[in-house]
């Protein structure tokens, strides 16, 4: 499958090792780290970028890996990058470097790039930039009309107007968090009820199945599409929760983005819907309790994935 992860980011995080500061120099943004997921999950992934400057020279041999190759549009631009000190147990900002707008003919590259390998592989993740203004939010609506107009499977894991201009493209998948529904106004409150409400309005927009990750203990909220792969059928208005493992936390960052590679990772491997939401619940659980963005392991995704119940909603 595809993953359109259009400008990573640099990443160097402090970390304490005995007493002693342990530097870690890695690729990063969401895409790369759901690349990172689904991998694991034995699915391969062709990783759509782009890179440039001196963060890009350094980015770009780290974003191949066991099941990942990585396709890319130079552009002059710079990939963003950052700092963080975690020996205190947090992620204490020590200095961040936005990454640079991309210019017209190359956003015009990185759309023709993705949408060849959309095209060619039949499934498309589309995640978003590090920072907003790098990339408008045109580019999505383009991506994800055209690959679904030609039969592609797109799932997107967005908010604000990149979501909105997503679903125009009326994806098969859509995660948000409620946090971003709230913000973007298509939540009253983290009611279940009003987030609800949201996901219904995404629907009648045309998105196929929309799952809402909620923070703490609050289960997950998942709008089913139970139509047939050929689209046949109606697309249901089942609302299920997902009730997550219970485990201690270790570092909750990023525990939505590898929800969303877990889910389109068991789509692609064959799994049916409702399972492939146990198998994104575990991946989610799973990065909760482990240091790293988008790591884990297949075993314990699958061991955790028998423990996630779905419930329907009241």
């Amino acid at each position: 499958m595809v993953i359109f992860a259009p400008l990573p980011v640099l990443t160097v995080t402090i970390e304490n090792l005995s007493g002693e500061a342990d530097i870690h120099v890695h690729a990063g943004g969401q895409g790369v780290w759901q690349s990172r997921m689904v991998s694991s999950l034995g699915v391969p992934v062709v990783l759509c970028c782009a890179l440039g400057g001196e963060t890009g020279d350094v980015i770009g041999p780290m974003l191949s890996g066991p099941n990942i190759a990585v396709q890319t549009v130079p552009v002059t631009s710079r990939n963003g990058s950052y700092v963080h000190d975690r020996r205190s147990g947090g992620r204490d900002v020590i200095a961040e470097t936005a990454g640079h707008p991309l210019d017209r003919h190359e956003v015009d590259s990185l759309y023709e790039l993705t949408l060849t390998e959309g095209l060619a592989h039949g499934r498309v993740l589309l995640s978003g930039p590090q920072e907003d203004r790098v990339l408008s939010a045109d580019l999505y609506r383009r991506l994800s009309t055209d690959l679904g107009a030609n039969g592609c499977q797109v799932a997107a894991d967005l908010s604000g107007e990149r979501l909105e201009a997503t679903l125009a493209g009326k994806p098969s998948l859509v995660k948000v968090s409620h946090e971003e529904l709230l913000d973007d106004g298509r939540a009253k409150s983290d009611d279940a009820a009003d987030l609800v409400d949201g996901m219904r309005s995404m629907r009648k927009e045309g998105a196929g199945t929309i799952i809402v990750s909620r923070s703490g203990s609050a289960p997950a909220l998942a709008l089913l599409d139970d139509r047939d792969p050929d689209g046949r059928g109606t697309r249901g208005g089942d609302v299920v929760e997902i009730a997550m493992p219970s485990l201690e936390p270790a570092d909750p960052a990023g525990a939505g983005d590898s929800m969303t590679a877990g889910i389109v990772a068991a789509l692609a491997n064959g799994e049916s819907l409702r399972r492939a939401l146990q198998v994104g619940a575990a991946c989610g659980a799973l990065n909760v309790v482990r240091h790293g963005l988008g790591t884990g392991g297949a075993r314990a995704v699958q061991t955790l994935a028998e423990r996630v119940e779905l419930r329907p909603w009241k």
